[in-house]
């Protein structure tokens, strides 16, 4: 578990402050920003997990109660913890951050005294990097406008982009000048050791602190919750021996392999859309949003790979029961090429299907929008084709097919991208068009794709196997499911379930880890005196004594009752009748098994006194009967 209340160098936040962002902190606003959110029936909401690959959705959000637990990972918690794992904060840059969003005004416990969030020295490393670049932002975006910007401003204008462009994609200008940024950062209180940690500056050889970008055009680069992490920066001028493009190095908030650029704009129509376009630069993803393709996003400085999959999948709610479509815009080029078959290698990681956009013209969606218009940037989109296709063409381009060797050669090479489709189902249809395009006859192509198959790791020609369904989160038996329940209406609905929840105690639940969620109630004051969200989950959670009771109640918080509708009085007596029935039963069968062995001559005291006893729970059996009846 996280600690709360962790100390900072003005104190600590005060724990009504942290319970008032809780309560304020809308928990599917913070999660939709990274995970897209579909509708799981009974209010909650699920997505696939941040935390862990996976393809179908098990990443739940329960928005009644503010909490979030993933049935997969068995990862959970609240807004507070989400932002703790997701972007790597300490607990208190997370309720900082959530605060400022909410507009809450912390307080800061110095001994006796409460201390306004104003007398603060200093914030977390990560808010500070992202206090760094947002100053940058306005600085480069200010130089944007001066007389040595004016190669800057004719170079986006060659592009098609107005002062408006600009303005939507914060772009500036890195001026002429050793340490102008420094100098500015420094003045606004920025230290030495947060420039050089953020990118923005470096050490010179006399030691002193320079700048790091200089006389280049700026693109701001946003993680998905549209902070800025870093820059891309454009050469400009002839006598510049720097690379075309100098991106910001590897820094705590900037790692290029998890960063696309344009995400932060594009995200909602990716997933409304459930379809993404991946372009190679800047000004693609500048073009295609200007031409009505609101979907496109770019790698920074690097190649397409696993992680910006992951990024791009929770984005899309790329999942089995609702596959998306990924579109790659590539040069025609043979490093375009190149680039889309190194695509193809990545296809099985995406659930939904992907394609390629060419242009006719070997033009990028900046160049045909230049030439063409808008409307050309969509059409390359709409004639988009399957990446499969598209590898399959190209393989085969390379080998002579009026010849014997060519033509068993190109099939030799082909055969393992039908073999790695992952819908089997079009297998056959790819094996006829490739027997087709090689002009060879079926079955000596379904037989080199077949052994391709089988020559894979992890594969096999043949039916495809049955993929193993992930266990739902089931429960033993009918006794420790009905103690599940209790427990969830003891979670989510407190005020409803208390007084009848605290009624029946910890020792009715015969499983040891329910037993356990039921004491920590109980440690809190009992559900009677809660007013339930995730506050009062926190606080249940924070009581158990053991990883597993905790796992158990971010488990609870989000799991849908076993109702029809909302819960009402009815129910919760009905569910609590049932639980005691279960330990009652089995107590009774247990007294019956002692009188049986009990003379009742020789111990006539103790017969008669068991022997009444058993009565009275015989008695409480038939009440609760009746009662767990009511809800038949």
């Amino acid at each position: 578990m996280y600690a709360e209340g962790v100390a900072s160098m003005a104190g600590r936040i005060r724990d009504e402050d942290i319970a008032l962002v809780r309560e304020r902190t809308s928990i599917a606003d913070v999660i939709s920003e990274t995970v897209t959110l579909k509708s799981a029936g009974g209010g909650n909401l699920k997505g696939l997990c941040p935390f862990h690959d996976e393809k179908s959705p098990s990443f739940n959000v329960s928005p009644a109660r503010n909490v979030w637990y993933c049935f997969g990972c068995g990862a959970g918690g609240d807004a507070i913890k989400f932002l703790m794992d997701a972007e790597h904060l300490s607990f208190v840059e997370a309720v900082e951050r959530l605060a400022a969003r909410a507009g809450i005004q912390l307080r800061y416990v110095e001994g006796d005294q409460a201390a306004p969030r104003a007398a603060r020295p200093q914030h977390g490393q990560k808010q500070r990097l992202v206090a760094a670049h947002a100053a940058a932002v306005e600085f480069y975006r200010a130089q944007l406008g001066t007389a040595g910007a004016r190669p800057a401003r004719e170079f986006l204008a060659r592009r098609g982009f107005d002062k408006a462009a600009a303005e939507r994609y914060g772009c500036g200008f890195a001026p002429d000048g050793w340490d102008l940024l420094t100098k500015h950062l420094r003045q606004q209180g920025f230290t030495h050791d947060e420039l050089v940690t953020a990118g923005l500056s470096r050490p010179a050889r006399s030691g002193s602190l320079i700048d790091r970008f200089r006389r280049r055009l700026m693109w701001p680069i946003r993680d998905i919750t549209g902070d800025v992490i870093g820059f891309g920066a454009r050469k400009l001028f002839d006598d510049d021996d720097g690379p075309k493009y100098l991106n910001t190095p590897e820094t705590p908030i900037y790692k290029k392999s998890h960063v696309l650029y344009g995400i932060d704009q594009a995200k909602r129509e990716i997933a409304k859309q459930g379809k993404v376009v991946v372009v190679e630069g800047y000004t693609d993803v500048m073009a295609c949003h200007l031409a009505d393709v609101p979907t496109a996003v770019a790698t920074c400085g690097t190649a397409f790979g696993a992680d910006h999959i992951a990024v791009l999948r929770r984005v899309l709610f790329d999942s089995d029961e609702r596959a998306g479509e990924i579109i790659f815009t590539f040069d025609g080029d043979a490093a375009g090429q190149k680039a889309a078959l190194r695509a193809f290698e990545d296809d099985q990681r995406f659930v939904g299907r992907t394609f390629i956009a060419v242009s006719p013209d070997n033009m990028d969606p900046c160049e045909l929008r230049l030439a063409k218009g808008d409307l050309a940037v969509r059409d390359l989109v709409a004639r988009r084709e399957p990446l499969v296709d598209f590898a399959l063409r190209h393989v085969i381009s390379r080998y002579d097919l009026d010849t014997v060797d060519g033509r068993v050669e190109a099939m030799r090479r082909a055969a393992p991208l039908v073999a790695k489709l992952k819908d089997r189902e079009k297998r056959p249809e790819y094996v006829r068009k490739l027997a087709g395009d090689l002009g060879m006859e079926i079955e000596p192509v379904q037989r080199a794709v077949l052994a391709a198959a089988s020559g894979q790791p992890g594969r096999e020609a043949g039916p495809a196997p049955s993929r193993p369904a992930r266990p739902e989160p089931t429960v033993d038996s009918p006794q420790s499911m009905v103690e599940r329940e209790a427990l969830k209406l003891a979670l989510q609905e407190p005020v409803l379930a208390g007084p009848m929840f605290d009624a029946v105690e910890a020792v009715e639940y015969r499983h040891p880890v329910h037993a356990a969620v039921r004491a920590a109630v109980a440690a809190v004051g009992g559900a009677s005196a809660a007013t339930g969200g995730a506050v009062w989950i926190s606080s249940v959670r924070d009581a158990c004594e053991d990883l597993a009771a905790q796992a158990l109640v971010g488990e609870l918080a989000v799991e849908p009752l076993r109702i029809d509708g909302e819960p009402d009085p009815r129910y919760v007596s009905v569910t609590m009748a049932r639980l005691q029935w279960g330990s009652v039963t089995s107590r009774i069968k247990e007294l019956k098994s002692r009188i049986q062995r009990i003379n009742p001559v020789s111990n006539k005291d103790e017969y008669f006194a068991l022997f009444g006893e058993l009565l009275s729970l015989e008695q409480h059996a038939r009440a609760l009967r009746e009662q767990a009846a009511g809800g038949l």
